[in-house]
């Protein structure tokens, strides 16, 4: 027996060699797994523009529950100034397209309050990932709330690990603030293309812009929302820039507009629009029109 000894340490070298190999594969594809699996649940965040409450979206959380095929349920975080979050409303169970509006008790405009708001939200999102455990998502900010979910993506997205944003839409934001200028960049601008390079490379963007009489909303110069294009062309994976005209254009409509309700639930809900629905766009075409100025993937 203690002449086989070699045969014994034969034997185990063999199963080290065949088992070390086998779970370094087991591991890899494990984590392969996690990296492609994306998990049902995949809500929508929205997030309103200054002195705008968790209720700014009621209007439009309304209409598109009229007019798709989920009664999506609504969940609302209001973020205080010191972090503390207070939630109403709830995920319904098996509700996998939930909306959640995120607002903050300083709803101030301003820059430096931006820049704030971006990091009250990153405490609010990192809640709603520990508590709901999703791993993907799309987003839609009116107005300032454009700018934080930018600011929120270049500089506190990436401490949240393996979760994703598919999509994001910002409706009537102001990347160069009140500017209508197309050569004098605003502080958040400048801020927003330094960072740029720390953008999710997978994001698709929608940048949507409303005007009455081609120049601006009422409040915001179509000017400064086309700035945008120097923050995302070439830094995301697909940027689009839409234009819409004619009724139902002013600032505080924008969220409401009929053709803006369409593109977030062709482009965001990922909804195939039924027949009915596209003659809808179509015909309002007549008094309003859509333009991208790359194409819409």
């Amino acid at each position: 027996m203690r002449h086989n000894w070699w045969r014994w340490l034969l034997g185990i070298v063999i199963v080290v060699g065949i088992f070390l190999p086998s779970t370094v594969w087991m591991h890899q594809r494990i984590s392969k797994y996690k990296t492609n699996y994306k998990t049902p649940l995949n809500p929508t965040i929205m997030v309103p523009g200054s002195s705008a409450s968790q209720n700014r979206f009621d209007a439009l959380i309304k209409q598109l529950r009229s007019e798709t095929k989920s009664a999506h349920s609504v969940l609302k975080v209001k973020v205080a100034e010191n972090g503390q979050l207070s939630y109403t409303g709830s995920i319904r169970q098996g509700d996998n397209q939930p909306f959640i509006v995120i607002a903050f008790e300083n709803n101030h405009d301003g820059y430096e309050n931006i820049n704030k708001q971006a990091k009250w939200l990153s405490i609010a999102f990192k809640d709603l990932v520990k508590t709901y455990h999703f791993n993907h998502f799309s987003a839609m900010g009116h107005s300032n709330g454009g700018l934080i979910l930018s600011v929120f993506l270049e500089k506190y997205f990436g401490e949240t690990k393996h979760v994703a944003i598919d999509k994001l839409m910002t409706i009537a934001t102001p990347y160069n603030m009140e500017s209508d200028s197309t050569t004098t960049q605003t502080a958040i601008l400048k801020e927003l293309i330094a960072g740029r390079s720390n953008l999710p490379k997978k994001l698709t963007v929608y940048s949507v812009a409303g005007t009455e009489n081609y120049s601006s909303d009422g409040t915001v110069p179509a000017n400064s929302v086309n700035q945008g294009k120097y923050v995302f062309q070439n830094q995301v994976a697909h940027y689009t820039q839409i234009t819409v005209t004619g009724s139902n254009t002013t600032h505080s409509d924008l969220p409401q507009n009929k053709q803006i309700v369409l593109l977030m639930r062709q482009y965001l809900l990922k909804e195939k629009l039924p027949a009915k629905d596209r003659y809808k766009r179509q015909k309002a075409n007549a008094s309003s029109s859509i333009t991208g100025e790359t194409g819409l993937p």
